[in-house]
């Protein structure tokens, strides 16, 4: 039970809360409606994102529609394993969920982190549990001179403070400002990537298992060079945690 100091903080505290409910009302992370806390969707936001659960790939995390067991891999993963080692993300990367995304990656919507990384450390639980060491995916210097922030780094960062496990932002570097990927194909988004990170104080990743974050999974050609780079600096297994992630069967009927 808390003493009467404590009490009286924690209810004056509860009480400056509304008051700036009252005078700011908490909006909609995605549509800007008042909801009943920050960091919310409302309700028919919320229904509109198409949360990622089980059965998933145990490898990419790619969304089943049907339990195949839990060791079962999707076909790409078969095919061509990645360099990952486990991939985990909150939702699909639709039409639902892409301004959400997006106004956090260019809006200065940086106050959505803390919301964002505790659905990350939902959806990557197991992974942040077995993580030796958290790193975000970087952004060359000029692009983030430009954008003011790594909305990245930001989710590492928050993920540290919910996990306690530590978060680093100086080991792994974007070293060139590369070709913006978006209407690239995979063969061009993998050449345009080569040669285009580098890691730094390789005695902090080697043999540690790591757990790269980035807001949105697409191809996997930007995570796959992050992980060559990590895994050649002598790193034991590196996973990824993802916001969101776009999913092939999701573009193949579009």
């Amino acid at each position: 039970m808390s003493s009467p100091p404590q009490f009286v903080a924690q209810i004056l505290a509860y009480a400056g809360r509304r008051l700036l409910d009252v005078l700011i009302p908490p909006r909609c992370l995605k549509c800007g409606g008042i909801v009943d806390s920050p960091g919310a969707l409302c309700p028919s936001c919320w229904e509109g994102i198409s949360f990622i659960a089980a059965p998933v790939c145990s490898c990419c995390g790619t969304p089943f529609d049907v339990y195949l067991g839990d060791d079962a891999l999707c076909a790409p993963c078969l095919e061509k394993p990645p360099r990952f080692g486990r991939a985990r993300s909150v939702f699909r990367y639709d039409d639902a969920s892409r301004a959400l995304v997006l106004r956090f990656k260019h809006a200065d919507r940086t106050g959505s982190a803390k919301t964002f990384a505790r659905w990350m450390a939902r959806a990557g639980s197991q992974l942040l549990a077995e993580t030796d060491l958290i790193l975000p995916v970087p952004l060359h210097p000029w692009r983030l001179l430009k954008r003011r922030y790594n909305q990245a780094a930001l989710l590492g960062l928050e993920l540290a403070k919910l996990s306690g496990k530590p978060c680093r932002t100086n080991i792994l570097l974007r070293t060139r400002n590369t070709r913006p990927q978006g209407t690239m194909g995979r063969r061009a988004r993998g050449r345009n990537l080569r040669g285009a990170f580098a890691v730094r104080h390789s005695e902090l990743v080697e043999g540690k298992n790591l757990l790269l974050i980035d807001d949105v999974l697409t191809s996997g050609a930007t995570l796959s060079e992050c992980c060559k780079m990590l895994l050649g600096a002598g790193a034991n297994q590196v996973d990824v945690l993802t916001l969101a992630r776009v999913v092939l069967a999701d573009e193949a009927k579009g």
